[in-house]
């Protein structure tokens, strides 16, 4: 199958660029990693916080999961022996690219940030992460990627799709105009994209959770061991099969009736033994906290001096500081849209590691000691 629009329309860029030797897709893929928001996800929580446990799946190694499966899929369609012409480096790239808005602290972090703004889904991470690498990253220049990577990347949303698959819109989005998550890719490596964010994260989330000693792997549903297998290994490996042979010959992209059916159940397996499982649940109560309190020091702190940067400068903590050096390096962005406070805290929140948002906790809740010299001292004479 063939994408509908041009392959000149795809790799047009917001500003004319001089080709070299990489080629669009794969260059695009440089400039994801080389970002400071892909280098942020190494520090921001997937499903499960714990900081301390380097084999416990962070927002980087998920990115990399779905980034190599939908790859891995669109190699296999080309080869299937079908009418297919997929371009791996582009669903490469979208995938690389398609959670760099995500908040700190997983999807939890997401909904309470959209909580704070007033409704749910006020605040959706794909549309955070178009914003980022159109506007906000390199300092308010943007990634200047091509069209069809960030139409990827903002329509990447697409978790809960039917049995009938996937096909690409044929009509161009208008990307700056996107506010919710009714919008199809414009390509078919972007719906492979969609499809394997699900498949990088069932399997992987379920290996976490049995390190965490939530579920046994006994626990897993039957009729998934005996069709997708137990292993995270084993189930990728069973779904990107599922999609090529399935879709081989048709002009949609997805699983087969039987495993599409199979993903259901271990979605709500999921969901009802890793995702609301207790533990979590009370995790989601400091998580509130954290984002209530951050974004509403913020919202104080620049409704009190704006773009007073020097005000900003004098301040006694790291956190205010940092604050302010942040609104004057994205003043280009903010001036165009009005110093808006609500969407400054977002944005800054939204690009925060859940590191350095415990550290901007501290400094707001915990009073530093002061500073005393603690060097010996001669009593004081007594009368």
């Amino acid at each position: 199958m063939r994408n509908p629009l041009s392959k000149e329309f795809y790799v047009k860029r917001t500003k004319p660029i001089t080709s070299d030797i990489r080629a669009e897709f794969f260059r695009d893929q440089t400039k994801i990693i080389h970002s400071y928001p892909f280098r942020r996800l190494k520090h921001k929580t997937q499903v499960f916080y714990a900081p301390g446990n380097d084999h416990i799946c962070t927002r980087i190694e998920h990115v990399l999961h779905v980034a190599t499966i939908a790859a891995t899929a669109c190699r296999g369609l080309n080869l299937s022996g079908g009418d297919w012409d997929l371009d791996t480096d582009m669903a490469y790239a979208i995938g690389l690219g398609h959670d760099l808005g995500h908040t700190p602290f997983g999807h939890e972090g997401e909904k309470e940030l959209a909580n704070k703004l007033g409704r749910p889904k006020a605040f959706l991470h794909e549309i955070n992460s178009y914003r980022v690498v159109e506007h906000l990253a390199n300092h308010g220049q943007g990634l200047n990627l091509t069209y069809a990577v960030k139409d990827g990347i903002i329509c990447h949303n697409g978790e809960d799709f039917d049995a009938a698959g996937l096909k690409p819109t044929s009509t161009a989005n208008e990307l700056e105009s996107i506010k919710d998550r009714a919008y199809v890719p414009t390509t078919y490596e972007g719906c492979v994209v969609r499809i394997s964010d699900r498949i990088a994260y069932l399997g992987r989330d379920i290996e976490d959770a049995i390190t965490a000693g939530f579920i046994t792997r006994a626990d897993v549903p039957e009729q998934v061991t005996k069709e997708l297998g137990d292993t995270n290994t084993e189930i990728i490996s069973s779904l990107i099969n599922d999609i090529i042979a399935h879709s081989s010959r048709r002009e949609t992209v997805g699983f087969s009736p039987r495993i599409h059916e199979v993903v259901r159940d271990l979605g709500k397996f999921n969901y009802e033994r890793i995702y609301y499982h207790e533990k979590l649940v009370k995790y989601r109560r400091h998580i509130r906290t954290i984002i209530h309190t951050l974004f509403d020091y913020f919202v104080e702190l620049f409704e009190a001096h704006g773009t007073d940067y020097a005000a900003y400068g004098a301040m006694d903590l790291e956190v205010d500081r940092n604050f302010g050096r942040y609104i004057q390096q994205l003043k280009s962005v903010y001036e165009t849209e009005g110093f808006n406070s609500r969407t400054i805290v977002t944005d800054y929140i939204a690009g925060m590691t859940d590191l350095f948002a415990l550290d901007c906790m501290r400094q707001i809740s915990i009073p530093s000691p002061l500073g005393f010299d603690r060097c010996h001292r001669a009593d004081p004479p007594h009368s």
